[in-house]
């Protein structure tokens, strides 16, 4: 995946030519049953937000976990 702004999204990491992101299988798939949990209601933003940062040691605030739930979505 070729980098495209500042941000490095949640579950991927700047590969050794700092032009591409390389993807972390461990925080995608976190991602993953975090956010369909949080669609079926089983937790909130801001408990799914903790539950990530537990998991893979990488912060994330329940807005961006939000704003990658809509994305998934479309």
């Amino acid at each position: 995946m070729r980098r495209t702004s500042s941000t490095i999204p949640f579950g991927y990491k700047l590969a050794q030519d700092n032009t591409h992101l390389e993807p972390i299988p461990e925080q995608l798939e976190a991602l993953s049953e975090v956010a369909n949990a949080v669609l079926k209601g089983s937790y909130s933003l801001r408990e799914g937000s903790d539950i990530l940062i537990a998991l893979t040691g990488r912060p994330i605030s329940h807005t961006g976990l939000r704003k990658i739930i809509e994305r998934l979505g479309d």
